[in-house]
């Protein structure tokens, strides 16, 4: 098994506590069916970031990325599968899967 990051990108976030309830429990669903293969099931992220240039460089901004999930799956496109129930999608985002591998 590999794992593999799940990166979200844009959408939006619940306006309401009524959505926000419907969300949760939709991301609750979700988690519940990975069952093992949620490594991490991740965080949202904030606007706020930092891009380090190879010289050293900061400035503020980055990519659009609005959160990520770790899953462990038998191949990226058994994860790409995993990653379509993903309630996130239902916001307006979408899902980069990336495979990881292990270095130590």
């Amino acid at each position: 098994m590999t794992d593999y990051v799940l990166l979200y990108s844009g959408g939006s976030m619940p306006e309401t506590e009524e959505e926000q309830k419907t969300v949760m429990e939709a991301w609750n669903t979700w988690m519940g069916q990975l069952g093992s293969s949620l490594k991490d099931g991740g965080n949202p992220f904030t606007p706020a970031s930092k891009t380090i240039s190879n010289d050293g460089s900061i400035s503020d901004g980055g990519g659009s990325a609005s959160g990520y999930s770790i899953l462990s799956a038998d191949s990226l496109d058994a994860a790409a599968e995993m990653a379509k129930g993903c309630p996130v999608l239902q916001g307006g985002a979408t899902i980069t899967v990336y495979e990881t591998f292990a270095v130590m």
